[in-house]
């Protein structure tokens, strides 16, 4: 087992953040929100367990005091440490992992997830999962439960190549089961997924209070990324159903689950969320810190403010652009954001798409800008295109700084625009670029939906509500279980609310 962590000085409640491929490594709207959350609440301990890509990622932020050095939890960097268990205990490993991987392909055999996950851990915790997973053995267990007689998955005649990739991937994905586990405070996971795998290891062992914060839907983007992915459907089977079963875990053992939307807790309660222990709090930012934008450029502008990421859906937003500009010729689409380590070839994709349409000289990729603001101001009419998202931080910023807004209909969109942009169905550049046009020709119709935008954000969504309802989940979480059953009881006061 590894060494736990100190305890929190007396008095001061310890909160361990979870998180993947964000804070406080990369910037970007789940980055924001954490770090606003910890400088929202001076008077806590923050612990973070971050998982990464390689483990050589620097800190993109600057961390409070109060918020200690995060422990780094590289899904590709080198193998890690440890050595194959022998004798008895290789033999109790590799019936956990045939167990484990029946669940993933048997829908009759799913009850074994859970248990075999937490045997598993153990032997992560021990350092014996990574080296045994890297065997060839693992690669025969898998291949046999592939060949078991019945599974739909046989059908589509897996390969022993199919077998070293899901393997190897697998490998990858359950090395956050041998992180330190919190063991004390509130574990706070701030999406679903595998940043989760500690906080399930430390309710297991310690009984700390998971809490899930889902900003988007981790299982609904699987589902699209792998749509798409290079594996064959074996591999993908595989790994779609761990990354169901692991959502499902998720949901039965957290304390409570505060998604960022109305939206998302559909999909939690469809995976087995108890409705009683789900509680909406939305994403809030500062007005002061976004005040309206000023003047509007002189030229029609669309500004985009993200992470080029294919799930920003650049490509529709390009294809509409180049509708706009045949009917105003002097717009321009000005992108403002940094592009991932990952995330160059579809960088070029859209660079490539703009000049093939004849925009490459309109479409302007600006990188990273070191005031947000910048961004929005920079813009007639503020764009969002994504294909997935929770409740996006770049649109109520922008609704802040009181511009009007184009967005796609996905996710906590609806709720955060309500009557004050324009809301289209996503993958749609004709159905965008009619959008974009009725606010160009309509410069009244513009200030005014900006104006309310702003009211809105005032209203709905500021970054004070956001945070003191976070000061007193994590304080009623961490006095045990009667004041979790007080949260129970208002989140479902909060839903019967928010229904109404």
């Amino acid at each position: 087992m590894l060494e736990a962590l100190p305890p929190a000085a007396s008095g001061t409640t310890r909160v361990t953040l979870l998180t993947e491929g964000t804070y406080p490594h990369s910037h970007g709207g789940v980055s924001v929100w954490c770090d606003q959350l910890v400088r929202g609440l001076p008077d806590f301990r923050f612990d973070v367990t971050a998982v990464t890509g390689t483990g050589r990622e620097p800190l993109a932020w600057d961390l409070p005091a109060h918020v200690s050095p995060p422990v780094g939890v590289p899904m590709w960097g080198p193998a890690p440490a440890g050595a194959a268990p022998r004798g008895r205990r290789l033999r109790m490993l590799t019936a956990a992992y045939e167990r484990f991987l029946g669940a993933l392909l048997d829908p009759a055999a799913e009850a074994d997830f859970a248990p075999a996950l937490y045997e598993l851990a153990e032997h992560a915790q021990r350092g014996e999962l990574a080296p045994a997973l890297r065997a060839d053995p693992a690669v025969r267990v898998l291949a046999k439960v592939w060949n078991r007689p019945g599974l739909a998955v046989h059908a589509s005649r897996p390969t022993i190549h199919d077998a070293l990739t899901a393997t190897d991937l697998l490998e990858h994905a359950l090395r956050p089961l041998a992180a330190r586990p919190p063991t004390d405070g509130v574990a706070h996971a701030v999406s679903g997924g595998l940043g989760v795998l500690p906080g399930l290891v430390g309710s297991r062992l310690h009984g700390v209070p998971l809490l899930l914060t889902e900003h988007g839907v981790y299982l609904r983007e699987r589902y699209l990324g792998y749509r798409t992915g290079p594996y064959r459907w074996p591999v993908k089977a595989l790994l779609l159903g761990f990354f169901r079963l692991l959502a499902e875990e998720t949901y039965r053992t957290a304390a409570l689950i505060t998604p960022g939307n109305q939206y998302n807790r559909l999909w939690e309660e469809q995976g087995g969320a108890d409705p009683q222990l789900i509680r909406t709090v939305y994403n809030g930012v500062d007005p002061a810190a976004f005040p309206p934008a000023g003047p509007e450029p002189d030229a029609p502008v669309l500004s985009w403010a993200g992470r080029i990421d294919p799930i920003k859906d650049l490509e529709t937003l390009i294809r509409a652009f180049a509708q706009v500009r045949r009917e105003l010729p002097a717009a321009t689409l000005r992108l403002f954001g940094g592009t991932p380590r990952g995330g160059e070839a579809y960088r070029e994709r859209c660079e490539a798409l703009a000049a093939e349409l004849g925009q490459g000289e309109y479409v302007t990729f600006e990188g990273r800008v070191d005031d947000i603001r910048d961004a929005y101001a920079a813009g007639s009419v503020v764009m969002l295109s994504s294909i997935s998202e929770g409740f996006p931080f770049t649109l109520i910023e922008a609704m802040s700084c009181g511009r009007a807004t184009v967005s796609t209909d996905v996710g906590g969109v609806r709720e955060a625009v309500g009557d004050s942009g324009l809301v289209v169905p996503p993958r749609e550049p004709e159905a965008m670029a009619r959008a974009v046009l009725e606010l160009l020709r309509d410069p009244a119709r513009r200030a005014a939906m900006g104006e309310a935008a702003r009211g809105r954000v005032i209203e709905q969504f500021t970054l004070r509500q956001t945070v003191d309802t976070f000061r007193g989940i994590y304080l009623r979480l961490a006095e045990g279980e009667p004041a979790r059953r007080e949260l129970a009881d208002s989140a479902q006061e909060s839903a019967g609310e928010a229904v109404g």
